[in-house]
């Protein structure tokens, strides 16, 4: 949010430096993330100033030089050479003293120095409007009017504009900060706090809306979406430039004038935090202006000339033919404003925040108007600004009001009411600051105070506060105007600050390393960069989805990874060539993707389309071999499942509390896809034939490749929990069940967790038989349950309940046959 110290100025008069304004709005809660001076001319002219010319005579080697003696306000005169024609004595001039910058008005920059010319000394420069950057002429020196007093600064002379811009790192609940009138509100609370003299002159619309004829109506269909809309119809318009005024106030808050109308729509944006839209009345066919949801699969053409397919989501604002704007978010190609509109139906609106919301991003449009409505405005104010709008209107464009203004309101927006309590507010606080204090800043900020006894009262919230709801947001607003510096802390304590966040990702990340490191696995780090082409076959992560590169340096490095195991495989593949083919590897990088409807022509400049995430990749591969003392195992996928677990294990979760699926068969033979609460957390499994192929390997490589953002949601979800360790011994029992090819261990161990929650400690799987006497498309799973009971020593009898129990589970839910 960019914010004008002269623009402030217009609402609030006060007498604070401009540096000062800057700490009181980040001491107030607006931090002042920048601070720039902008000045009408570069340098502000610092150096230059009026001069009198005592004396001008002939220099005496030169037939164009004239040597004058020059009164700046000081006790001695400067001596100057100059070469203009029309110098004379008498005169008052602009001359740039000796160490002065100027830059002329095709952006030459020259530093003006003690000189020699033709064996005499000039100690400045007798300027001419050119040379100062303010006009074009230079057919000989700037003379100013006699009355203008030698020593006086060019600045002031001139009386050159001079501003001090602030970039305002605004908070997402701050919204009654994006406009000047918000951000001049925390000013005078704070002033009239500190007994710093303040006086608001917030601007007062006189015009009656209302003219003859009839105007545009306005039908809300969309009431939920849009509760209050309001509507004014102008005739006889002239678009054109705006004054200087309304030019300079968009210009120092980085915004491009337009034309007059469009100018004062951003204009009261900035003021008052509320978007405008004007459109051109004779692209309103029908001649009504319909406020609805849109129909799926609905197309417009927005003002960047990209089409957009909308949805029954979306709001838009409508004639009776086709949409003509997205509400809140973007204009429609033909609605706008040009240079031959003569008729303007201007719209202001409170709209839904998460309908704006949701098509803003959807849509991947960013506007601001989209970043005020999703958070929400005043809709109180509508119709102030309403008249606000149309009184600049009338009176910068010459136009008239037609009818009265069609207003539509699904009911009474009443403020937000709160009870506090004095006590509690100042224990809140760490401090009692005393309730008159409590209710003077209160008043400053427009809280209207309802009723009160002597232990508190109930307020009314103002509507641009939007999220004070509770006594502890009316605490913060009470505290930010105080002074969090104010608040003393107790003797003795000191305060600490802990930024870091918990569970830290970078010690995490530690963590794993040293875990995988001390069993053996190497750490490889592998470009970010690589081929695309080893997507171009792949389902899981499909070549539509590579970040690709505008001017690679070669095809092998044409694109962003989207996966770890490529590069896995690559590494892999380079040392088996080099003679070490066992092997144990791990890589933590991030890895890239790309998202986006493929019409939407601007998805690609739109970051949210882009995805980054950082990614774990665990490899074992290993050829099977005999030495003279032992036989060498491949390696496995139950080796690599083990480690995965141990991992999981590492952080308090079993994985099999995850939910489990089949592995992508277009990049292994058979695996796992662990998921937590439907969010991808591992896959693991035995990487395809045709995958190896693609690297030229030729013995088996097992792969795990795991979400660092779904495991430090793991470990957040972990907590450490202590007991005392049993004194009744455990009960192990064994069964051999017959099952379908389908019924995974995870199922079994679930359904038995599920059947007996109490005094069932462990599930274990410790054989897998298939063949002879096993039907075809059948298994058998031997499982070993433990049980325990911390109370008391399980009996035979309890222990058969309960395996009865499991077995009938088993039977009822998988068809289980016991052995």
């Amino acid at each position: 949010m960019t914010v004008s110290y002269n623009w402030l100025k217009d609402y609030l008069k006060f007498d604070l430096t401009p540096e000062k304004v800057a700490e009181v709005l980040t001491f107030t809660g607006l931090e002042v993330e920048h601070v720039e001076t902008v000045e009408q001319i570069p340098g502000g002219l610092a150096g230059v100033v009026v001069a009198e010319v005592l004396e001008c005579v002939e220099h005496p080697d030169s037939d164009h030089l004239h040597i004058t003696k020059l009164n700046i306000g000081e006790a001695e005169p400067l001596q100057v050479v100059c070469g203009a024609p029309n110098v004379a004595a008498g005169q008052k001039v602009m001359l740039a003293t000796v160490g002065t910058k100027l830059v002329d008005i095709h952006g030459e920059e020259l530093k003006l120095k003690k000189s020699k010319i033709r064996g005499v000394e000039s100690f400045g420069m007798i300027c001419a409007q050119d040379e100062l950057g303010i006009g074009e002429d230079h057919a000989g020196i700037m003379v100013l009017d006699p009355s203008a007093v030698p020593g006086t600064p060019a600045k002031d002379y001139l009386n050159l504009a001079c501003d001090t811009v602030y970039e305002i790192g605004l908070t997402p609940n701050r919204i009654d900060g994006a406009s000047h009138i918000g951000v001049a509100r925390d000013l005078y609370a704070w002033c009239k706090l500190n007994g710093v003299p303040v006086e608001w002159t917030l601007p007062q619309p006189t015009i009656e809306l209302k003219g003859e004829g009839k105007a545009i109506p306005v039908e809300v269909v969309a009431a939920d979406d849009a509760p209050r809309y309001i509507g004014i119809t102008f005739k006889d318009v002239k678009v054109g430039p705006s004054p200087d005024w309304l030019r300079d106030r968009l210009n120092a808050v980085g915004q491009r004038p337009i034309n007059n109308i469009v100018d004062i729509t951003n204009f009261i944006l900035n003021e008052y935090c509320q978007p405008l839209h004007c459109f051109d009345l004779n692209e309103i066919e029908g001649g009504k202006v319909i406020v609805r949801l849109a129909a799926e699969g609905e197309k417009m053409v927005t003002l960047d000339g990209v089409e957009r397919t909308l949805t029954a989501r979306d709001l838009v604002i409508a004639n009776t033919r086709e949409p003509m704007c997205i509400a809140g978010v973007f204009g429609g190609e033909k609605s706008g404003v040009t240079e031959a509109t003569t008729d303007v139906f201007l719209e202001i609106a409170y709209f839904n925040p998460v309908t704006i919301r949701k098509t803003s991003k959807r849509l991947g449009l960013k506007t601001d108007a989209s970043f005020r409505y999703e958070r929400g405005i005043d809709p109180s104010n509508t119709m102030n600004v309403a008249r606000r709008a149309a009184q600049l209107i009338c009176e910068l464009s010459g136009a008239h009001i037609v009818g009265e203004p069609q207003e539509f309101c699904k009911g009474e927006f009443k403020r937000a009411e709160v009870d506090l309590d004095y006590n509690r507010m100042f224990s809140l606080m760490g401090k009692n600051i005393g309730t008159s204090t409590v209710k003077d800043i209160l008043g400053y900020l427009d809280y209207k105070i309802l009723s009160e006894n002597a232990e508190g009262c109930r307020v009314a919230v103002p509507n641009y506060y939007v999220d004070v709801t509770r006594e502890c947001d009316v605490v913060e607003e009470v505290l930010r105007i105080y002074g969090y510096n104010n608040i003393e802390l107790p003797g003795g304590m000191k305060a600490s600050i802990q930024p870091t966040p918990h569970p830290d990702p970078e010690v995490v990340r530690k963590e794993v390393s040293d875990l995988l490191t001390n069993r053996g696995f190497y750490e490889i780090m592998n470009n970010s960069l690589t081929k695309s082409a080893y997507y171009d076959k792949l389902e899981t992560f499909p070549a539509a989805h590579c970040v690709r590169l505008l001017n690679p340096l070669s095809s092998d490095l044409d694109c962003m990874r989207q996966s770890l195991i490529p590069a896995a495989l690559e590494t892999v593949s380079y040392n088996i060539k080099h003679q070490n083919s066992a092997l144990r590897l791990y890589e933590i990088g991030n890895v890239y993707s790309y998202k986006a409807d493929a019409e939407d022509a601007l998805s690609a400049a739109n970051l949210a389309n882009y995805h980054e995430e950082l990614m774990l990749c665990l490899t074992i591969s290993a050829p099977a071999a005999k030495a003279w003392r032992s036989e060498i195992g491949a390696g496995s996928y139950f080796e690599l499942k083990g480690y995965l677990e141990l991992l999981v294990r590492r952080y308090g979760m079993n994985l099999y509390d995850f939910e489990a699926a089949a592995a992508p068969a277009d990049i292994f033979s058979e695996g796992i896809a662990y998921s937590l609460q439907g969010k991808p957390f591992a896959t693991i499994g035995t990487v395809s034939k045709a995958m190896l192929k693609a690297f030229d390997i030729k013995q088996p490589v097992f792969v795990a490749e795991i979400s660092f953002k779904t495991l430090m949601q793991v470990i957040k979800r972990n907590k450490v929990k202590y007991r005392e360790l049993p004194k009744y011994p455990e009960v192990k029992r064994d069964l051999a069940l017959l099952l379908e090819e389908n019924v995974s261990f995870a199922d079994i161990r679930r359904a038995a967790v599920q059947a007996e929650k109490q005094l069932l400690k462990s599930v274990s799987l410790f054989d897998v038989y298939r063949g002879n006497k096993i039907p075809e498309g059948k298994k058998q799973y031997a499982l070993s349950f433990v049980l325990q009971n911390p109370e008391q020593t399980l009996t035979d009898d309890a222990v058969e309940r309960i395996m009865d129990k499991l077995l009938k589970t088993f039977e009822s839910k998988f068809g289980a046959i016991l052995r």
